[in-house]
């Protein structure tokens, strides 16, 4: 076991609070670790019956554009809204699709080893197309739809780079069996 000895803030923003912990190990020696806090997001795996609908956006941090399921957070952080209420909400957002049934796969970490964020992942069935309600950050979004042979080749090429992502798809699978 790690005991926490203490911690400090190092870094705030709206989106984010980096702490960095002084620990003791369970053999009595002294280390730090350092906490990427963010807020659980939900992650949707909008499936027809044919095909999956992905969203391709820009990601700054890595400088490319990525295909990955939708997924996100409250803005507000609140976190007294439920998780379905989440996937609800970003599905819409980002696709504009709306699903007549929400089932939930499972519940993963994005990066145990330094944060603390997690998602629920959602299968979203009986889609019906609505308008998309993009936020300033998403304006270059776009929606494709593949098919689950298309999808699983794009994973096994390594195209769709974003983790959680391929975890759902893991997800989904599994749970077909």
């Amino acid at each position: 076991m790690i005991e926490r000895l203490a911690s400090r803030e190092v870094y705030r923003n709206p989106w984010m609070r980096v702490r960095e912990d002084d620990v003791r190990f369970a053999d009595g020696s002294h280390g730090i670790y350092g906490v990427v806090e963010k807020p659980d997001f939900a992650l949707i795996v909008p499936w027809d019956g044919e095909a999956f609908y992905l969203v391709e956006q820009y990601r700054y941090p890595v400088a490319a554009r990525f295909w990955e399921f939708p997924q996100g957070s409250w803005d507000d952080r609140s976190s007294d809204r439920p998780a379905e209420q989440l996937a609800r909400a970003e599905l819409e957002q980002e696709t504009g699709l709306t699903a007549g049934r929400l089932t939930h796969l499972g519940h993963l970490y994005e990066a145990c080893g330094f944060s603390d964020q997690g998602f629920d992942v959602y299968l979203a069935e009986e889609l019906e197309q609505g308008e998309q309600r993009l936020t300033p950050s998403e304006q270059d979004l776009v929606v494709g739809r593949f098919s689950r042979d298309e999808l699983e080749r794009m994973v096994r090429a390594c195209e769709i780079k974003d983790a959680p992502s391929v975890a759902a798809l893991a997800l989904f699978a599994l749970n077909r069996l």
